[in-house]
């Protein structure tokens, strides 16, 4: 298994260079084609008998998607030609971003989008935001911080470990950064050993399993978080100094995630390495 094609969310946000070149970077590993997907449709939520915008609104706003595309293909098309790869491509979607990323997931191994900066929301211009890509996407979502990642990223990988079905699926989809690292560990936050989710001894099998794929793992278990397990994942990522984190999403409902908080929430607005996510 490997990334043969990528899927990278082009905008017009001021992260948008950081995860061109994380992507390129990325790319280059594995000899994978990047498609860079810019979207143009008006957002649902900004358009629709309830906001009733007029016509000339509906234009304005259709021109300035336009030109933010054309500028974020561009910025993505020079970065590639700077660094030699040859192996892109741009598209521009009629569809909104979210609809257009969505559609477009379910022809990629691998999924690229970028944290959220702090003071945007979800509804600033319709902007796609990690969270909804992880649940809409049927592929692993890649996210990369505002700030930008370490150039190879990947060396030291800390995998969340909680057992479930997220969680496995996460592992599975990451198996080619994986058997690259140097390093990956396998991080459970106050294990409820011997129970069905892990084992006599958490971790361990899971290590075992990626062992067999030729990982270069060890496996640790953390009892030191009681309440936040998504702030101590963090701090432990630091610590050991991991630059890349690999977990399942959303394994409570959405809904309750957001309203009580959860780990997903957690990562994704602390996160300062890249994270990749499946549900």
């Amino acid at each position: 298994m490997t990334y043969r094609n990528i899927l990278l969310n082009l905008d017009a946000s001021p992260e948008c260079s950081v995860r061109i070149a994380a992507t390129l970077d990325l790319a280059s590993r594995f000899d994978a084609h990047v498609i860079g997907l810019a979207a143009i449709g008006i957002p649902p939520i900004l358009y629709g008998p309830e906001m009733a915008l007029s016509g000339p609104l509906v234009a304005q706003m259709q021109d300035e998607l336009e030109q933010q595309a054309r500028r974020a293909t561009g910025q993505f098309e020079a970065a590639a030609k700077r660094q030699g790869y040859v192996r892109v491509e741009t598209r521009v979607a009629d569809f909104d971003e979210a609809s257009a990323m969505a559609q477009s997931a379910r022809y990629a191994d691998l999924v690229v989008i970028g944290q959220e900066e702090p003071g945007h929301t979800s509804l600033e211009a319709g902007r796609l935001t990690p969270g909804n890509m992880v649940l809409a996407s049927p592929r692993p979502v890649l996210v990369i911080p505002y700030i930008g990642a370490p150039a190879g990223f990947g060396k030291h990988i800390l995998i969340a470990w909680n057992g479930s079905r997220e969680a496995c699926r996460a592992v599975a989809d990451a198996l080619p950064l994986l058997a690259a690292a140097e390093r990956v560990t396998v991080m459970a936050v106050n294990p409820d050993a011997g129970n069905a989710d892990h084992g006599a001894l958490p971790g361990a099998d899971l290590a075992k399993y990626l062992a067999s794929h030729n990982v270069k793992v060890e496996a640790q278990a953390d009892p030191g978080a009681a309440i936040d397990v998504g702030n101590e994942l963090l701090s432990r990522a630091a610590d050991l100094s991991a630059d890349l984190i690999v977990m399942g999403a959303y394994g409570h409902s959405r809904a309750r995630e957001w309203v009580f908080g959860g780990v997903t929430r957690t990562i994704l607005s602390g996160m300062t390495m890249p994270v990749l996510m499946s549900h």
